[in-house]
């Protein structure tokens, strides 16, 4: 991904803020400068800050966990909804239904209504309804596919929510924070810095900014996911040649399983010396590879309610794989992170522990249905 420069940010207009007037003080760290009575940002931390997100946002998208856009306001709607769309993942441009990530469930029965329309259709059901009840199914199919269509396969709660105007999207910031779900967002002079985790400082107005702001974002999450794509091909390849291997090993136990092998006193010796030693190779072998993913560490964002502040906090502490995440207390975990940070004392590690030791055992389909049933990670 080609790195964006502060020129190219200044061409964009994405350096200007709202009147002096309407400024939130918490954003005097991004404001460069007042003119004609209008803040100036301050592009150099606009790139800094930029970068960090894009960092964030493509491991979380390498870990397999969807990001949900939320962009309703006019200029930003048809931008975000083409970008997004070119890497598939879910965004709402329409009204913020209510109780979107507080109550999912209720949000995913309305998304299945959709799928049973489709399905009366297929199979000759909608054909045996009246005129007037075509007309009303057709109606709410057309009303489900404008508000919730962008969200139907997205099956479980995102993994993290980026937002164009904090402002106008304060329930869908109010709803993730509640939950503990990352925030990402464009952030202008006139909104509050403190309710985002990774923010981008810059003109949330403009559709030339939103435009260049939402291209970065969209190359990173591109990166993250091919880079889940080729990680998933070498363990698909890793796999197919154990099983190539398989069957070289057993034609070499038959070999040495020979009636003459049987009849020989030093040639049953023999055998079995040679059958210690492959043993010692095998388990040399396999210690430098346990060693390694070891020291390497694991994705910890993989546990739901742990996002990448809280999994950099973890990791420095030494609780860098699932394994030591595991047998850790949840009220140490709890001290790890208000020392990290104070926006992270809200964090509740009850369920970490359960959720990493079935990670460790690399039961991804049973931690998948748990987090499925739960809301943000707590029981």
């Amino acid at each position: 991904m080609a790195k964006v420069e502060v020129k190219q940010l200044l061409e964009a207009g994405v350096h200007f803020g709202h009147l002096t007037r309407k400024w939130n003080p918490n954003m005097a760290p991004y404001i460069y400068m007042e003119r004609n009575g209008i803040h100036v940002i301050n592009l150099y931390k606009t790139v800094a800050k930029l970068d960090e997100a894009n960092e964030a946002l493509a491991k979380i998208a390498a870990s397999g966990r969807k990001i949900l856009f939320v962009a309703t306001k006019k200029q930003a709607k048809d931008i975000v909804a083409e970008k997004v769309a070119k890497v598939n993942m879910p965004y709402i441009t329409e009204r913020w239904p209510g109780g979107m990530l507080t109550n999912f469930v209720t949000i995913r029965k309305a998304v299945k209504k959709m799928a049973t329309i489709d399905r009366m259709k297929k199979d000759g059901t909608f054909l045996t309804l009246s005129k007037k009840e075509r007309l009303q199914v057709d109606r709410l199919r057309a009303k489900l596919e404008k508000n919730l269509g962008s969200i139907s396969e997205m099956t479980r709660l995102p993994g993290a929510l980026f937002v164009v105007d904090t402002m106008r999207e304060h329930i869908a910031v109010k709803e993730a924070q509640k939950l503990n779900i990352p925030i990402f967002a464009m952030v202008d002079t006139n909104s509050d810095p403190r309710d985002v985790d990774y923010l981008i400082p810059s003109n949330d107005d403009a559709s030339k900014s939103i435009d260049i702001i939402m291209t970065q974002v969209t190359d990173a999450i591109a990166e993250g996911l091919a880079e889940r794509k080729s990680d998933k091909q070498g363990e698909k390849e890793g796999k197919d040649e154990t099983k190539a291997a398989a069957p070289k090993k057993e034609v070499k136990a038959e070999a040495k399983a020979t009636p003459v092998a049987k009849e020989t006193p030093a040639v049953k010796e023999t055998v079995a010396v040679a059958k210690e030693e492959v043993k010692e190779e095998a388990k040399k072998e396999e210690a430098p590879k346990k060693a390694g993913k070891a020291s390497k560490g694991d994705d910890l964002t993989k546990i739901e309610g742990v996002g990448p502040k809280a999994a950099e906090a973890l990791v420095n502490a030494g609780l860098e794989t699932f394994a030591k995440v595991a047998t850790a207390e949840a009220d140490k975990m709890k001290e790890i992170l208000t020392e990290a940070s104070s926006r992270m004392a809200h964090l509740d590690p009850t369920s970490w522990p359960k959720q990493a030791q079935m990670a460790a055992d690399e039961k991804w389909d049973e931690l998948k249905t748990w987090q499925d049933s739960v809301k943000g990670g707590v029981e």
